[in-house]
């Protein structure tokens, strides 16, 4: 007798040109199940049937929805790299570090229909579609206009994507939803998007609790306000979790005296988003079963054993793949290529493929996501 498999979640964190450290996990991952169905043109839209992603984590997470291979992944980001981040003219600069419209065309080109006029394709795209039932594409923005983060999916039954609402999402197109998760501030602008008779200003989705979006996808997938309400266990929804490489955000300065409010205002903001993106990954822990995932602490280790819930009122079997950077690996790197360790720094993706490479290799196993 043929045993459903269970419904897998793949969620995506934000983390900027870091997406190349995902990739070399994806990659990794592609592998094992190609091997274990024999099918070497495999790709996760097979196995997968709910992407999330925020920033350079939705663009990933609409390229697999789209059906494209890990590897056309990477060869886009490094092919296109350069066009994402165009740099703003200096007299518009006040606006942000890159050019808005750069990234939107690039977009607005692969995100399409197979007419003739290539067509920009909307939220509600058929392409996302196999059979019946869509594959679910979140995307987390922020809107900054009633200050609220948007997590916006194409499911079909949600709310705000009744078709004959004025302003239903699924009329949004897929470009623009992605400009708006991916509008870091001070990087890039903010994206408008009208929405029926108003309109909005959207920011990066990393600006929300949820630049990790695995938590908010499991709800959507499961609550029944969302209206898609697949069953929970850990033998019938397996989440897998993909981090952008993490790094603690520290004061540099040893005595308090010696800090001024620059100080404060470089290290707030990435302590502030860091420590949300633990806090969200423990939860993930204590309502579902964790079979891999590191250390979130020295005194509550991976929670990989006991917990606040019994074995049977686990709610999904979870993984989460991120390693942290340590400050002393990066002060390394930084002396000996003199390259920052930033989001938008194109020249560290060599040094980004090898490291999740060999993290891949190392920590990825098939029973983490066939067992």
């Amino acid at each position: 007798m043929n045993v459903p498999r269970p419904r897998r979640i793949l969620a995506l964190d934000g983390g900027g040109i870091r997406g190349i450290f995902s990739l070399q996990i994806l990659a990794r991952i592609e592998e094992h199940f190609r091997a274990a169905r024999a099918k070497p043109d495999l790709v996760l839209r097979e196995e997968f049937d709910f992407f999330a992603g925020t920033s350079t984590g939705a663009i990933i997470a609409a390229c697999l929805a789209w059906g494209m291979s890990v590897a056309d992944v990477e060869r886009l980001y490094i092919a296109r790299g350069a066009e994402m981040f165009a740099p703003m003219p200096w007299w518009q600069r006040w606006k942000g570090k890159y050019r808005a419209d750069a990234i939107a065309d690039f977009f607005r080109g692969h995100f399409c229909e197979l007419d003739e006029a290539r067509t920009p394709s909307l939220l509600g795209t058929r392409r996302l579609w196999q059979g019946d039932e869509p594959k679910y594409l979140l995307m987390v923005m922020r809107n900054a206009s009633t200050g609220s983060p948007w997590p916006v999916c194409n499911n079909p039954r949600a709310k705000y994507n009744d078709p004959a609402l004025p302003d239903s999402n699924l009329r949004v197109p897929l470009w623009q939803l992605l400009r708006a998760s991916t509008a870091a501030p001070t990087y890039f602008p903010p994206e408008q998007i009208t929405l029926g008779p108003s309109q909005f200003l959207f920011v990066d989705g990393g600006i929300s609790p949820y630049n990790n979006p695995t938590l908010i996808a499991v709800l959507m997938a499961t609550l029944p306000q969302f209206r898609i309400e697949w069953p929970t266990g850990a033998e019938r929804l397996h989440v897998v979790s993909v981090g952008t490489g993490s790094e603690r955000a520290r004061l540099k300065k040893h005595e308090a005296t010696e800090v001024h409010m620059l100080d404060q205002a470089a290290f707030v903001i990435p302590a502030l988003l860091g420590s949300v993106a633990v806090e969200q990954d423990l939860l993930c822990r204590v309502l579902g079963r964790c079979d891999h995932g590191d250390p979130i602490d020295s005194e509550i280790g991976s929670l990989a054993g006991p917990g606040l819930l019994a074995e049977t009122e686990k709610k999904f079997a979870y993984v989460r793949y991120n390693r942290e950077f340590a400050a002393a690996e990066i002060e390394s790197l930084q002396r000996e290529t003199g390259q920052k360790f930033s989001l938008d720094n194109l020249a560290l993706i060599p040094f980004l493929q090898k490291a999740g490479r060999e993290f891949a290799a190392r920590v990825v196993e098939r029973g983490h996501l066939l067992g």
